[in-house]
């Protein structure tokens, strides 16, 4: 009785109902967050796949969108390795929520890894010496072909999640239910912000490079 008591004491505390409400938020925050960027990725990525079909003629094209992608692409790491931190450091509102499936968790750390090599390989091809071309060529290529196959696998697996979830910071009638959206909207835009300084800063060293 005592200890039935007790809980109905806590759950009625205005206090600890506060703090759960914004656990609870920034576990939905976080989903919201990490949905919106993907999509964003997703049709960006789009665009780079035309690139890669006329890859002679839009090869310059090609290396801006990578560019463009890389703070992106950081946000989604970050978003997505605090999730797995909030989750296996034991955070009840992430532990109730739940892991994605296993095969997706698997696979997540190798979708990183291999992102990052992609990305890496791109830019050290722009800006390490001509001698080290074919080698970084090589990696580029290879790890771009595997990227591809664990990245249809990911996105097949998150693809309703990501439609459920990527408009809600977008429209009207949901975007107040979780606070924040604000924030998380600014931070997609300065990511994009950033990657587009830095892709037309990178344009007239990468201008042609593949012609020296």
């Amino acid at each position: 009785m005592a200890l039935g008591h007790a809980i109905e004491a806590e759950s009625s505390d205005p206090s600890t109902t506060s703090r759960r409400h914004r656990r609870a938020s920034g576990v939905e925050g976080n989903a919201r967050l990490t949905s919106s960027v993907a999509a964003v990725i997703f049709v960006v990525l789009a665009i780079e796949g035309v690139t890669i079909v006329r890859i002679g003629r839009l090869l310059d094209l090609h290396v801006f969108i990578g560019v463009l992608l890389i703070p992106i692409v950081l946000v989604k790491i970050g978003s997505t390795t605090w999730r797995f931190a909030k989750y296996y450091r034991g955070d009840p509102e992430y532990r109730l929520k739940g892991p994605p499936a296993l095969v997706l968790r698997l696979l997540g750390p190798l979708v990183i890894a291999l992102t990052l090599v992609v990305l890496a390989s791109g830019v050290a091809l722009i800006e390490l010496p001509g001698s080290m071309r074919q080698e970084l060529s090589l990696i580029h290529k290879a790890s771009f072909i595997l990227w591809i196959a664990v990245m249809t696998i990911h996105v097949l697996g998150h693809l309703g999640e990501t439609l459920r979830l990527a408009p809600r910071d977008w429209l009207v009638r949901t975007r107040r239910q979780v606070s924040g959206a604000s924030s998380r909207q600014w931070l997609l835009v300065w990511s994009l912000a950033i990657g587009l300084v830095t892709a037309l800063a990178l344009m007239p060293q990468a201008y042609g490079w593949y012609r020296k």
